[in-house]
């Protein structure tokens, strides 16, 4: 794949060959950011699980401490005194059967976070299969699927993000943007790397996590060494 000047420029700043500690990976990350716009830094992980077997699925959710740089929207699908719990909680859009309807027939996708109550989950399912490729369904591993609402409407505003395989058994997930502190990054960064730690599958033989790396929407990827973890 061919790069641009500024990208190839940012790979002079250090050695694609290191694995760095995390302060180091974080710092040579935001000095190597050369877009216009405040990118989003990103962690991808390889493990050594295989997600074909469910018993090797990776999968929850955290809140980062410092949030994630990003206003999100969002829509709760529940009904009765539920409605009022999830507006005075500050969720963008809430409703019922006539929202997941909106869902089916417009393909209104405005929101970047799907909260449901248990009671709905049978009507949510109608829609499974236009959210789920935008990673939108709701689900009670992530505390999407809650009678709690204003406790994950809350979450979700505050910088709770997903973490999950995806089909080459990678993990990605933004940690906040450039603009952030080195120490904000690595709070979210460490914070994050914890979870998924914690989420180790116990049927997993061997290594769990094989490669950590960091990088920004446009830059080059830093190695971090996994011993840490």
């Amino acid at each position: 794949m061919k790069h641009g000047k500024k990208y190839n420029e940012a790979l002079k700043a250090f050695d694609r060959a290191n694995y760095y500690e995390l302060g180091e990976a974080v710092e040579m990350v935001k000095k190597t950011a050369t877009a216009k716009f405040d990118e989003t830094v990103e962690v991808h992980i390889r493990t050594g699980c295989d997600g074909r077997h469910a018993e090797q699925q990776v999968r929850g959710a955290v809140v980062l401490p410092n949030g994630t740089g990003k206003t999100v929207r969002v829509l709760v699908l529940t009904k009765g005194d539920k409605v009022a719990e999830a507006q005075a909680a500050g969720a963008d859009f809430v409703g019922g059967e006539e929202l997941i309807q909106k869902i089916d027939k417009e393909d209104w996708f405005d929101y970047e976070a799907v909260i449901a109550t248990p009671d709905m989950m049978g009507l949510v399912g109608r829609v499974g299969k236009k959210l789920g490729p935008r990673s939108l369904m709701p689900n009670p591993k992530a505390g999407t699927v809650t009678m709690d609402v204003a406790k994950a409407v809350n979450d979700v505003k505050a910088g709770k993000i997903e973490y999950r395989l995806d089909k080459s058994n990678l993990i990605h997930c933004p940690i906040g943007k450039v603009s952030f502190t080195e120490e904000q990054l690595k709070e979210n960064l460490e914070a994050l790397m914890d979870a998924i730690v914690k989420a180790r599958p116990s049927s997993l033989k061997g290594q769990y996590l094989k490669s950590i790396t960091l990088a920004t929407t446009m830059g080059p990827g830093v190695r971090i060494s996994t011993a840490k973890f």
